[in-house]
């Protein structure tokens, strides 16, 4: 560990790197990179060079991106990077060769592959410094400008990497990437009014067995200031990031809110058919509102594995109400799951088309850094291919060519649906 790793006093130059996947209407920064540049820009005296990247993109050059990375960074500067599964790869090349360079500044590494890993986590990135778990604004903005590091909570150094214990972050008190301009104005946006999530599904990293993260919901403040700006904007389109948006109690005056304010655009919501309910639907009416519900499978040994457990009269009761409020809603399923086969897959599918289901998605089966079904992927049999980010492909109830024909189905369903 480099001598100032734990000891560098007063504000410090930081580059703060994005490594996204960028989809085709996202603006080119990410929220949660804007939502730390808007809490790094109030540290009195601390310089902060942002800088995006589209892993995902045609163009993406990890080499060009290094060359960029490099010139940025002082002979004082820190550099932090958020790490994702689709950005690991370049991640685990990028640091050794920028230490090949001669980097001899402090790298700070955060988001979901190290806020889920287990402690020790610095043997698999031993070219890093700084770790951080959980929501990083606070943390991140204290590490930048704290001498004693071992003091803040979340933050642990290379060598000393024994715990799991998540950064606190004062989300009343967190400066808006939308009011503080940080994040330019657009027709499309990805927002959230709350973060975590109340459910424990072993295949989501929004909340462990444990709930390290817990659901919180932002200021009302900042909720209603954020809505009347998009008004203001003309923005046109709103992805609502919330896990499952109907599990924040300030849902229904959210939604009631947008329509005080007149606005016109899209909203598109993820929710849970359980929780739905006739004051939530009544305050969709007179709004363009989409209905995003995740149901992931109608089967109980698939539930039961996956620890998501769906009850089906009611997800009935729920699609039957939305087709005659004609509200606009999708449902998405997941293959491979353990204790699935091609036919338990075939027969999800056919039980929301008897329905009347006319947006139908289904996505592969990830195996996310801490999740649960990570953690026991041997029990299931679960294996994964070497794709950038790896999809599980095969388990102890179907094959590879099993896989296939899931996979098939699923670009069926999406070439159904597409514009």
């Amino acid at each position: 560990m480099p001598a100032d790793a734990g000891t560098q006093a007063g504000p410090r130059t930081l580059v703060l790197v994005a490594l996204d996947w960028i989809r085709p209407k996202d603006p080119r920064t990410s929220l949660g990179h804007a939502s730390i540049l808007a809490r790094l820009s109030i540290v009195p005296g601390l310089r902060v060079t942002p800088l995006s990247f589209a892993v995902n993109a045609k163009d993406f050059d990890k080499r060009v991106a290094l060359a960029e990375i490099a010139a940025a960074l002082s002979s004082n500067a820190d550099l932090a990077i958020g790490v994702y599964i689709w950005s690991e790869a370049v991640v685990q090349w990028l640091l050794p060769s920028l230490r090949r360079l001669g980097f001899s500044g402090r790298i700070i590494l955060g988001g979901p592959q190290i806020s889920y890993a287990p402690a020790g986590i610095d043997a698999t990135y031993p070219d890093a410094d700084i770790f951080i778990r959980g929501y990083a604004e606070d943390a991140m903005a204290a590490v930048a400008s704290a001498g004693d590091l071992w003091k803040i909570a979340g933050v642990t150094l290379r060598g000393a990497d024994r715990s799991e214990l998540p950064a606190a972050v004062n989300l009343n008190a967190l400066p808006s990437p939308f009011l503080t301009n940080v994040l330019a104005q657009s027709q499309f946006v990805r927002w959230e009014t709350q973060r975590g999530c109340v459910y424990a599904c072993s295949f989501c990293q929004h909340r462990e067995t444990g709930s390290r993260l817990r659901q919180r919901v932002l200021a009302t403040d900042r909720i209603v200031a954020e809505i009347d700006h998009f008004v203001r904007s003309g923005v046109t389109d709103i992805a609502v990031l919330d896990p499952v948006f109907n599990s924040n109690p300030a849902a229904v005056d959210i939604l009631l809110r947008f329509r005080q304010a007149r606005y016109r655009g899209r909203l598109s919501l993820q929710c849970r058919f359980e929780t739905i309910t006739a004051e939530l639907l009544d305050a969709c009416e007179r709004l363009d509102v989409r209905l995003e519900f995740g149901l992931q499978t109608i089967h109980h040994e698939e539930m039961v594995a996956i620890g998501r457990m769906n009850d089906l009269p009611k997800v009935a009761l729920v699609i039957h109400d939305l087709q005659q409020r004609q509200i606009p809603f999708e449902v998405s399923l997941i293959y491979g799951l353990p204790n699935q086969t091609f036919s338990s897959f075939q027969t999800g599918v056919r039980w929301l088309q008897e329905r009347g289901v006319s947006t139908i998605k289904a996505f592969p089966l990830m195996l996310l850094r801490g999740t649960g079904l990570e953690r026991d992927r041997n029990r299931w049999g679960l294996v994964e291919n070497d794709a950038v980010i790896p999809v599980v492909v095969g388990s102890g109830t179907f094959t590879r060519e099993d896989w296939g024909q899931m996979r098939a189905l699923a670009e069926e369903l999406e070439a159904a649906t597409a514009p």
